[in-house]
């Protein structure tokens, strides 16, 4: 059974549930925007010596060209040519936009107006042209600003809530902060201390200190090279395998790492410790965690996959608690429509799968 992890609250939804949410909130916002301002052009240029069908239908055609007009811009023209730095085919782009409107608009409001209204003077084709272009470019113009006032605004308001969550954390993690050489220093002192015959303990002691020295020191940048990060992995499985039993086998394939690939440190290790937390420990068949990890062309390819048992809660197998919790909102963060996130799940199997674009 494919499923998407999802939650009650929309901090926690899966990436795939946000996307469908704002889109679908995003077209209400627009359809309602351009429903108001259609009823604010009624209102406007209502004329109590012309039928009201005819504002109704004239504002109805201008509001049709220059929502097209509008979403053509902002859409093509100025990804294509505004954003890549080619003014002077923005400024073409746009006026001939505008005129190809302007004049589409003309066209239809004199067969309008010949076919339905039976208007016998009517301005001619050249004036109505002008016209409706100079309308539709100060109209696109006046909304396009107010739209770049609003999202300055918006985005202005995301900066200050990222500047607190900074704040927050940067405080959080000073008041947790531990002298790390003082701790080091304690871990050689048990490590001197432990008989040189017990290989199993000095050796896991050291695994132990290498994670440690890998989170609290290099996991202080904002990312890591991929390589490092799968280094660091592979110690920690290591490290899990001593505390599990010889009946759990864990399998772990990776592959096409490209070189030079960075990403933000310990994402992957929440959906690691999730496996070995949730595996089965079944006395009379295989327990087994898989891990597969490829980067192919910038983009990470992951699985986790662990043996469940049949009383497992299915709540909290999805939901994972915090870390999980704390992993999707640093995804959201580190990585805005840039990953996916989803589980498979099976009577006797947990699969959780991550894709990240790194570019």
């Amino acid at each position: 059974m494919h499923r998407v992890i999802k939650f009650g609250n929309y901090d926690r939804l899966s990436t795939f549930d946000k996307t469908y949410i704002l889109k679908s909130r995003t077209i209400i916002y627009h359809v309602l925007f351009w429903l108001g301002i259609y009823l604010l052009w009624v209102l406007i240029f209502r004329s109590y010596s012309v039928p009201i069908t005819k504002t109704i239908t004239v504002e109805f055609c201008y509001l049709i060209f220059i929502t097209a007009t509008y979403y053509t811009i902002g859409n093509f023209i100025i990804p294509q040519f505004l954003v890549k730095k080619k003014y002077i085919l923005f400024a073409l782009g746009t006026l001939a936009i505008i005129l190809i409107s302007g004049w589409l608009r003309a066209l239809v409001a004199v067969q309008v107006n010949h076919r339905f209204f039976h208007t016998v003077q009517m301005p001619d084709f050249g004036t109505l042209f002008f016209l409706s272009a100079t309308n539709i470019a100060i109209w696109v113009l006046l909304i396009t600003v107010g739209k770049m006032i609003f999202d300055r605004i918006q985005t202005q308001q995301q900066l200050e809530q990222l500047e607190q969550i900074r704040i927050k954390n940067e405080l959080d993690y000073l008041k947790a902060q531990i002298n790390p050489h003082a701790l080091f220093n304690s871990l050689n002192t048990i490590y001197g201390h432990i008989d040189k015959t017990n290989k199993v303990a000095r050796n896991t002691l050291l695994q132990f200190s290498e994670l440690l020295r890998y989170q609290l020191y290099d996991c202080s940048a904002p990312t890591v090279t991929l390589q490092k990060e799968i280094d660091y992995i592979k110690n920690y499985i290591e490290f899990q395998r001593l505390r599990k039993d010889e009946k759990l086998v864990v399998s772990v394939d990776i592959e096409n790492v490209e070189p030079g690939l960075e990403i933000a440190p310990l994402l992957l290790l929440v959906l690691i410790e999730n496996a070995f937390k949730f595996v089965s420990n079944f006395s009379d068949k295989e327990n087994k965690i898989t891990i597969r990890i490829s980067a192919n062309n910038q983009v990470l390819q992951s699985s986790f996959m662990n043996t469940t048992e049949p009383q497992f809660n299915s709540t909290t197998k999805t939901s994972g608690g915090i870390g999980l919790s704390n992993l999707m909102r640093r995804l959201e963060l580190l990585y805005p429509h840039k990953h996916e996130l989803k589980t498979n799940i099976s009577d006797d199997s947990y699969e959780t799968h991550l894709t990240i674009n790194l570019q």
